[in-house]
C-alpha cells in the first residue's frame, strides 16, 4: 500500500470520552507533521499532512487521558476516524507517534530556552524575568501532555533522555541569564548551576500541577516564580 491518503472507510465512533484536562491545541506547521519513521523517506503532500495531523491530535488526547502505557493503536485510529493500514503509512506504532509530538515539544522549549534574557537587578531585569516564566508556562501548557509523560513514571526509558538534555539546556541558559549582568560587575555567585536547577524543578512542578484539573491562578503563579528565582539569585530591586 503506497497511497499517502486513506482510502478506506472510516471505522465508526467509539462513543463520547472524558475531555476535561485536554490538551491546548498547537500551532499549525509544527516538526511533526513530517510524520513518524514510515514517512521520513518521502515528502507528505496536503493530504498526508492533514492525515498526520489527525492522528497527532488524536494522539495527544489518547495520550493525556489514559496515559502512554494505556495508549493502543485502536485507540488512536478510532478517534481520528482513520484505518489501521493509513496510520502505519506514517508512524511504526504508538512509541513512533509519541516521538513526533515529543519533536514538537523540544522545539518549542528549546526556544523558550533560546530567549532567556539577561537579568539585571532592577525592576527592568524582574519584568523580563516575569515575561519569560509567562512564556515557559505558554509552552508547557502547549505540550503538557507530553512533558508530564516525560517528567513521570510513563516516559519510555528511550525518551526520558531527552528530557533531561532539554532540562540540563535549558539550565544551562537560566544559570547565564541570570549571573551575566552580576558577573559584569564583579560580582560572583557561587553554586549558580544549582540554583537554576533547583528554580527549574520549581517552574516544572508548578505547571505539572496547574495543566491538570488543578485550578491556580496562573498569572500570579508566574510572577511569584520570577519573583522566587530573582531572589535565589541574590538580585534585589530597588
Amino acid at each position: 500500500m503506497t497511497q499517502e491518503a486513506d482510502r478506506s472507510p472510516a471505522p465508526p465512533s467509539a462513543g463520547p470520552r472524558r475531555t476535561t484536562g485536554r490538551p491546548t491545541r498547537k500551532p499549525q506547521g509544527r516538526p511533526s507533521l513530517g510524520g513518524g519513521a514510515p514517512a521520513q523517506d518521502r515528502e507528505l503532500r496536503a493530504q498526508g499532512r492533514e492525515t498526520v495531523r489527525k492522528l497527532l491530535d488524536a494522539g495527544t488526547i489518547e495520550f493525556e487521558e489514559r496515559g502512554f502505557n494505556g495508549v493502543r493503536v485502536d485507540d488512536v485510529v478510532r478517534r481520528a476516524g482513520i484505518s489501521h493500514g493509513t496510520f502505519y503509512l506514517y508512524f511504526s506504532n504508538k512509541e513512533d507517534l509519541f516521538k513526533a509530538l515529543l519533536r514538537d515539544a523540544l522545539h518549542d522549549m528549546e526556544s523558550v530556552a533560546g530567549d532567556f534574557p539577561v537579568v539585571t537587578g532592577d525592576e527592568t531585569g524582574l519584568a523580563v524575568l516575569r515575561q519569560w516564566v509567562r512564556k515557559f508556562f505558554a509552552a508547557y501548557a502547549a505540550h503538557s501532555t507530553v512533558l508530564r509523560t516525560l517528567s513521570s513514571a510513563n516516559a519510555p526509558g528511550e525518551l526520558f533522555g531527552d528530557g533531561l538534555r532539554l532540562f540540563f539546556s535549558i539550565t544551562e541558559a537560566m544559570t547565564t541569564g541570570m549571573t551575566a549582568a552580576a558577573e559584569a560587575a564583579g560580582r560572583h555567585q557561587e553554586h549558580a548551576e544549582l540554583t537554576a536547577f533547583a528554580c527549574l524543578m520549581m517552574l516544572e512542578r508548578v505547571n505539572f500541577v496547574v495543566t491538570t484539573e488543578v485550578q491556580l491562578p496562573i498569572d500570579e503563579m508566574a510572577d511569584r516564580i520570577a519573583e522566587i528565582m530573582f531572589a535565589a539569585f541574590g538580585l534585589t530591586p530597588a
